[in-house]
Order: C-alpha cells, then structure tokens, then sequence
C-alpha cells in the first residue's frame, strides 16, 4: 500500500515515546502531598497538564511555590528514566522507510528535552521535526501545537496522523482536524475512546499500512 493519504505522524512525548508517566505521578504525588495534605488524589487531576497549567491552577497563590517546584522538577528530570514504549524504534524506523514525515510535539521544555538528549543521543535524527513548549503560545487541548508541526513539516492537517495518551492531547489532535490514535499507556482504553479514531495498547500492534487505512477511513467520513 502506497501513503496516498498519510503524510506526517505527530508523536506525543511522554506515556508515547518514552515511558515516564509513571515517574511523574511519584514526583506530583509528593509535591501535592507536601503542599495539599488534605487534599488525597490531586495528582491523578492533574494529570496530562502542563507545567504552567498545574502552577496556575493549583499552586499560584502560594508564595514561592512556583519556584521550589520547578527546581524540584528539573532535579528530578535530570535522573528520570527515559525508556522507550516496546515497539516504538520498530515503528517510526518502517515510518521513515516509508517516506513519512515525523515529529515530537511535547509541552516539555527544551532543558527537559536536553535529558532525553542524553539518554538518547539518536533522538533528533529520528525526526523531521521536534516542536516543544517554547514553539507555540497555546498548550493542548488547543490544536496549535499540532498544526504549527503540520505547517513545519509542509503538509496538511488532514495528512497527519496523531499518537496521543493524555486527554488534552487527543482533543488537541481531534480540534486540529487531523486522525487520532490513543495510546492507552496513562488512561484506561474506555476512557480515552470517544475523543480518538482508534485505541491500541502500544505501538507492537501498530504498522504504517494501519495507519494510513486510518487516514483514508476519516477523510472518506468528512468529505
């Protein structure tokens, strides 16, 4: 099958590329349990938002709050784990061969890309494209982000495919007009049903073929 229709696919980072997810619940759960002890879960809520989201939803009232966490934070990316999901380097190498475009759009910063950098110093030449939080003014759910790798990578939306786990992240690909593939790596596979095309537990149950039917599937509903 040749990609008439796929063009592009748009990698979420985190719970897609490489699993941290799991890091960074015992990272929030100790910081919400140390300045909201009343307040038992509050890590799982604010799960799948970003930095600036968590800092001026929860935590902008507390002096100084902002500043402990981002040091925390940036000491604790610097050890973090950074292990790829099983199936992904199989993946986006059969992408590549294929002559699909590629790209990592993450509300990461660019220090917390450097320690992926480190971990993985291939990282960059597997993508065409590495949008990150300093890219785009507005973070998921808006489809900013999605379109302006779109518009980096010289193609349509409608030619995208999205590899998304967190609930902002499908609705942004969703709001984008693109094709979205949860991964259920971070939420139940129930739950993030309704705002994505398909749901696959990791990328071993994936191919471009698949993904390219995908595509031609959703544009032949919205013509």
């Amino acid at each position: 099958m040749t990609n008439e229709y796929l063009k592009a696919v748009l990698f979420d980072l985190d719970g897609v590329v490489v699993d941290t997810e799991s890091q960074y619940s015992l990272f929030w759960g100790g910081v919400c349990r140390h300045y909201f002890p009343d307040d038992p879960g509050l890590e799982n809520r604010i799960k799948g938002q970003t930095l600036t989201q968590i800092i001026g939803t929860h935590f902008a009232s507390i002096p100084d709050a902002e500043r402990d966490i981002v040091k925390r934070l940036d000491d604790y990316e610097s050890q973090m784990h950074y292990d790829y999901f099983p199936g992904f380097l199989s993946f986006i190498g059969k992408l590549r061969e294929k002559g699909v475009q590629t790209a990592v759009v993450t509300s990461s910063n660019q220090p917390k890309m450097a320690c992926v950098y480190r971990a993985h110093p291939d990282f960059k030449q597997m993508f065409d494209a590495i949008l990150t939080s300093e890219d785009f003014d507005e973070s998921k759910p808006s489809p900013d982000c999605f379109l302006k790798a779109a518009a980096r990578l010289g193609v349509s939306p409608r030619e995208c495919l999205v590899c998304e786990d967190s609930f902002n992240g499908l609705r942004a690909g969703r709001a984008a007009g693109m094709t979205v593939l949860g991964l259920a790596t971070t939420n139940p596979a129930d739950s993030i049903a309704g705002l994505c095309d398909r749901v696959v537990p990791h990328f071993l149950s994936v191919d471009v073929d698949f993904c390219e039917e995908m595509v031609r599937c959703r544009l032949s509903q919205t013509r």
